[in-house]
């Protein structure tokens, strides 16, 4: 079924109440129409027998709640395997899968680069959405012009698998971010979404066609490559919260969220330690009124704490261990995700979860992007911190741990020989200038200098080229040159992970980065650390407690 919507760009999002009565801003400006309907729940499975579990679908069909429930169940199906819940339901599970395209933007996204050993990184966008489209959400509360409509990407978190398999980095996108919107085409209703020209909501994205625009939309701000899509549209987090038993959650202070014209998600705890489940882990994913700043950047915070205590849990393996549950949990995970065409099945799903399944816990780490409050009639909405928000993506786009630990794997000398220094030629050019500063005068010409110095006689500088990078590196095209590569960066210093293959080379490049502005050897650092403004979290501190309003106290 075509998907339509006359949200103009720009306009300012009205309040609603969320679907427990909290009054958020939430970009439903300019809804029009019925927009993208879901579809409901198969009866069937795809082998036309009866599902296993009544229940479960009546509760995955009836009993819709807002769309932060989607976190338990991707956790659990992505880094614990529990999507391969027994092969009798296999083709059942199957047909309860949605199937869209990965990305409906007009760009095509780059290749991976490989690391050393061969391997490339995975990129998972996780959406969660939210629709009004049944009695029982309606029933939840928020304006009648809502019910319906088309659904918004309130809840988006790029998990991003490292090319060794070592270490995992999610990055939250707040549902309130401002960006440009790309160009998007619907595939049901081949209708066309041009490309914004003034700022939009990123939640707006999944009404321009679908999950592939909110893919599209992150490739177009981020420059990260997305392997797979999943998205959750209401079912199983609670059902997945009983499933588990309880997640421990902290707070440093009593906190009830509620306020007295309705808003807030009615969590109601004691200070420290309680372990939730069921209703009560569903108002801890979706508290904003009652956590640091009563805004989204305080319940992502929350979400993030939930997700890590509840992967502690069922890492132990005490948990999930009755058949009956986890087949019921399967039932409901597949029933309420739409993927990627590449990951249609449950296998590829069971796949995908065994490669997370080898990132440790404590090599999990949650974050926000940078992010900084808008002025003027954006009050109150978000923009990436431009140079610390960028920091983070080319960390994920290199493959760069965003716990500040180095890869297990380091990068290997090659086995080959490089030529005499005289013989090989090298392209210096200056990248050092960066959004807040133009490109450190003569950089380059030092740089060629000093290899020059070094044997390296046909050095010499492409004055045309000053696009910036964070980050010294040097590119070369192919196998035979990678020798040559590394001999470059022995001269100078530089790591030899900085060492990299790439298409966009024609031959050795070397791109000094903001991170060698001034004179003298190459400040070369064993790790990078991520940006304190993305309040990282590691996924195996016990410790971690949320803060809570005070104006939310009891």
């Amino acid at each position: 079924m075509g998907r339509s919507s006359t949200r103009g760009e720009g306009t300012r999002p009205r309040g609603r109440h969320d679907g427990d009565g909290t009054g958020d801003m939430d970009g439903r400006a300019g809804r029009a129409g019925h927009g993208r309907r879901q579809p409901s729940a198969p009866e069937k499975g795809g082998d036309g027998r009866q599902g296993p579990n009544r229940r479960t679908r009546r509760a995955a069909k009836g009993g819709k709640r807002r769309v932060l429930r989607w976190v338990a169940v991707v956790l659990a199906l992505l880094i614990l395997g529990t999507g391969g819940a027994g092969y009798v339901y296999y083709k059942h599970l199957n047909g309860n899968i949605r199937k869209e395209d990965l990305t409906l933007g007009d760009k095509d996204m780059a290749d991976h680069k490989a690391n050393a050993a061969g391997q490339t990184p995975l990129n998972i966008l996780l959406i969660g959405s939210d629709a009004r489209d049944s009695t029982a959400n309606q029933k939840l509360g928020g304006a009648k012009e809502t019910f319906g409509g088309t659904p918004l990407a309130d809840v988006q978190m790029l998990l991003h698998l490292s090319a060794d398999r070592s270490n995992i980095s999610v990055v939250s996108m707040p549902r309130d971010t401002m960006l440009k919107m790309p160009k998007c085409t619907d595939p049901d209703s081949g209708k066309v979404y041009a490309a914004s020209t003034v700022d939009v909501q990123t939640n707006e994205s999944l009404g321009r066609g679908g999950p592939g625009c909110t893919v599209a939309a992150w490739y177009e701000l981020t420059g990260i490559t997305i392997d797979h899509f999943m998205m959750i549209d209401f079912a199983g987090v609670v059902s997945m919260a009983d499933a588990v038993g309880g997640v421990p959650v902290c707070v440093d202070a009593n906190v009830y969220s509620h306020t007295s014209d309705g808003k807030g998600s009615g969590l109601k705890l004691e200070e420290g330690t309680t372990s939730v489940k069921g209703k009560q882990a569903l108002q801890w994913l979706r508290t904003r009124y009652g956590f640091e700043d009563n805004t989204d950047l305080g319940r992502t915070k929350a979400q993030h704490q939930y997700l890590n205590s509840m992967v502690r849990e069922l890492r132990k393996g005490t948990k999930l261990t009755d058949p009956g549950k986890l087949m019921n949990l399967a039932e409901a995970a597949t029933s309420a995700l739409t993927v990627d065409k590449g990951l249609d099945t449950v296998k590829k799903l069971y796949d995908l979860a065994e490669e997370l399944k080898k990132a440790p816990t404590d090599r999990i780490t949650m974050t926000t992007m940078p992010n900084v409050y808008g002025t003027g009639r954006n009050a109150g909405r978000v923009y990436p911190k431009a140079e610390e928000a960028e920091q983070v993506f080319r960390m994920i786009r290199e493959d760069i741990p965003l716990d500040g630990k180095a890869s297990k794997r380091k990068t290997p000398v090659t086995k080959d020989t490089a030529a005499p220094a005289a013989e090989i030629a090298v392209t210096v050019r200056n990248a050092t200038g960066t959004d807040a500063l133009g490109p450190a005068e003569g950089r380059a010409s030092t740089v060629e200098a000093t290899l020059t110095e070094a044997g390296f006689t046909r050095a010499a500088v492409d004055s045309q080229n000053v696009e910036g990078a964070a980050r010294t590196g040097i590119l070369y095209p192919s196998a035979d040159l990678e020798a040559d590569a590394q001999a470059v960066a022995k001269a100078l210093g530089i790591p030899v992970s900085q060492v990299k293959k790439s298409t966009d080379a024609s031959g050795i490049v070397l791109a000094v980065g903001a991170d060698w502005r001034e004179d003298g050897a190459y400040p070369a650092k064993d790790t990078e650390k991520t940006p304190t403004s993305a309040n990282p979290l590691n996924g195996a501190d016990e410790k971690a407690c949320m803060h809570v309003n005070p104006g939310f106290t009891w």
